[in-house]
């Protein structure tokens, strides 16, 4: 028996599979953050990248990349690997909630409303104490993410219950991608 779902055809990028780019996107960035750290031990590259950033002294890039100098040379070897950690972790996190997303899985839509309304108090901290646009473009893009994600799954939940009171003795689903949206 063919239901509405099965002949409807599904968007190729609708709006899920943009919020799993952009996780897939963070998950990117962090990825090539843990890199930078890794490199930065090396001393002949630091080195480079000091000596690079003093011939600009005027630009953004100075400040940048001597921050970074700074921020990294002060760790210690503890701090230096529970950064790694949660480098590593939140990657992970990220590439799960966008793999999810990606494959418009139910749990994923769930998983990366609660993660990211759970860093959404940590994200206004951050812009209270050092306001920029960046920060405040990450609140409001977190929020609007977390909006679309609550309405989304309670319109597919109030849907679902609607179908299956319809339909008392409906026949529960039998194909594994039905079965795995649940």
């Amino acid at each position: 028996m063919t239901t509405a779902d099965d002949q409807a055809p599904r968007p190729r990028l609708g709006m899920l599979r943009i919020i799993a780019l952009y996780k897939l996107l963070k998950v990117l960035l962090l990825l090539l953050a843990a890199y930078g750290e890794l490199r930065l031990h090396d001393a002949a590259l630091s080195a480079k990248l000091a000596t690079w950033a003093q011939g600009r002294p005027l630009g953004l890039e100075h400040a940048v990349v001597t921050r970074a100098l700074t921020l990294f040379s002060g760790l210690s070897e503890t701090e230096i690997h529970v950064m790694r950690i949660a480098t590593f972790t939140y990657a992970a996190v990220f590439a799960i909630e966008g793999i999810g997303l990606w494959m418009r899985k139910r749990w994923a839509e769930w998983l990366t409303c609660i993660i990211t309304a759970s860093l959404i108090p940590l994200e206004v901290w951050e812009f209270a104490h050092r306001p920029n646009l960046g920060k405040a473009a990450v609140v409001i893009g977190n929020a609007a993410i977390v909006a679309y994600l609550v309405w989304h799954v309670r319109a597919k939940g109030r849907g679902a219950a609607g179908a299956s009171a319809a339909a008392p003795g409906a026949a529960q689903p039998t194909s594994p991608e039905e079965r795995g949206r649940r």
